[in-house]
């Protein structure tokens, strides 16, 4: 993920954050003034933080650089370098599954240096698949269950990935250690309400999900970049 040169403004109007409104062909979604090289002017909206957190805002990369300092209340204003994790063909693309039963969701733990973190089920898209067939062929290697997959909730930049996670309603039970595939990990559920607190990959996206499962899943997917190396640390941003 690299940074351009041409800078992006950030303006604050009291505690609320100027922006852009836009549409593309999944809808609305906002933009920081100046990110649109040569674009028509477009109205503006304001937006507190507790709504911007949940907005569709690009350049994904500059997004994740305000909202976190804002969330820790050093907000930036004026120029920002622009982050654009969408415009650098990705290294890999990933597909991952959501699963969420009886008020947990599926997790690959994985053991190490004496602690644990977990990531979503999923894996690479193979060449002549689509993201949603990845997600239910990796769930199956990783898992053993079937199932439906649903909408998609999220795309996050990570690492110079381009990953996409998915709701999927899914069938059966998991399966014996030894049929699965999932490098050593291993299957376990977790309580949506710890999720914020759960060292899970990707960090961004964790909360979120106990976020939506309460509230409502998005009508869009989320747009995040994610670039946090470090899983103690709460993240609410």
């Amino acid at each position: 993920m690299t940074a351009e040169t041409r800078p992006v403004t950030v303006l604050f109007d009291a505690d609320k954050l100027i922006l852009e409104l836009h549409h593309d062909a999944e809808g609305a979604y906002h933009a920081f003034p100046g990110a649109h090289s040569g674009a028509a002017d477009e109205p503006r909206v304001a937006l507190p933080l507790e709504e911007a957190l949940h907005a569709r805002i690009r350049p994904a990369g500059t997004a994740e650089t305000v909202l976190r300092a804002w969330a820790e209340g050093a907000a930036p204003q004026g120029p920002v370098a622009l982050v654009d994790p969408s415009a650098v063909p990705p290294v890999r693309v990933r597909a991952g599954a959501v699963v969420i039963r009886e008020g947990a969701m599926l997790l690959i733990r994985f053991e190490e240096d004496g602690g644990s973190h977990y990531e979503i089920p999923g894996g690479g898209v193979e060449e002549g698949e689509t993201p949603e067939e990845a997600a239910l062929r990796e769930l199956g290697e990783e898992t053993g269950l079937g199932g439906t997959v649903g909408p998609r909730i999220a795309r996050v930049w990570k690492d110079g990935r381009h990953e996409h996670y998915f709701l999927v309603s899914a069938t059966g039970e998991v399966g014996p250690p030894e049929t699965l595939d999932n490098y050593g990990g291993t299957p376990a559920w977790v309580p949506v309400d710890r999720l914020p607190a759960t060292p899970l990959w990707p960090r961004r996206l964790s909360w979120r999900i106990e976020h939506w499962h309460r509230t409502g899943w998005p009508e869009r997917p989320a747009e995040l970049a994610d670039s946090i190396t470090e899983l103690g640390p709460a993240c609410g941003w």
